[in-house]
């Protein structure tokens, strides 16, 4: 399978699991963005140097993958999601992405890959301790996250190195779902 091919087959999945742009529809929110706002949306999750190269895509509203711009880079950036609580467009590298797909397809993340993701136009609202939590409860340690950056894939030693705690200062770099395989640093950059 070529390489875009699987990269392209990984966005898929992850796009699907967060249902991007397809829970707007279903809602009966408001009108679509169009094709400029969505590229928009997804550039700026990246520096403009990354965003510039990135392959930009974006979920359909009948789950179809749709490729607003071909990249050249190696980076896949996607818009906001309307339906989460905050802006999160992402952008990511390769091996980022097979993190991803591993993490939604409940797998175990790939060896030895160590990928990279930018989050630098919003943040994230999510449980620290749970991969798999979709709202908050008394339980899983709901945070609020602004722009940062993810470093996913890494030897477990690498994650020994910063705080774990269920309840972490966001604004220093922290371990988000310790002792999970699906742990990775996040860096907040502003």
């Amino acid at each position: 399978m070529p390489a875009l091919t699987r990269v392209v087959s990984g966005v898929i999945a992850i796009a699907a699991a967060f249902a991007w742009t397809v829970n707007v529809h279903a809602a009966g929110a408001k009108k679509a963005p169009t094709d400029k706002q969505l590229i928009k949306s997804a550039i700026s999750a990246a520096p403009a140097k990354v965003a510039k190269g990135a392959t930009i895509v974006v979920m359909e509203a009948d789950g179809k993958m749709r490729t607003l711009r071909q990249g050249t880079n190696g980076f896949i950036c996607m818009p906001d999601n309307p339906a989460t609580p905050g802006p999160d467009p992402m952008c990511m590298d390769k091996n980022a992405m097979e993190w991803a797909h591993a993490w939604i397809g409940h797998k175990p993340p790939p060896a030895g890959k160590i990928g990279f993701m930018y989050m630098l136009s919003g943040g994230t609202d999510a449980s620290n301790t749970d991969p798999y939590a979709t709202k908050p409860d008394a339980k899983n340690h709901w945070i609020k996250t602004g722009p940062h950056v993810m470093v996913v894939g890494a030897d477990a030693s690498f994650y020994d190195q910063y705080p774990k705690s269920p309840d972490p200062d966001t604004s220093v770099p922290y371990v988000m779902w310790a002792g999970t395989p699906y742990q990775h640093l996040m860096a907040p950059v502003k």
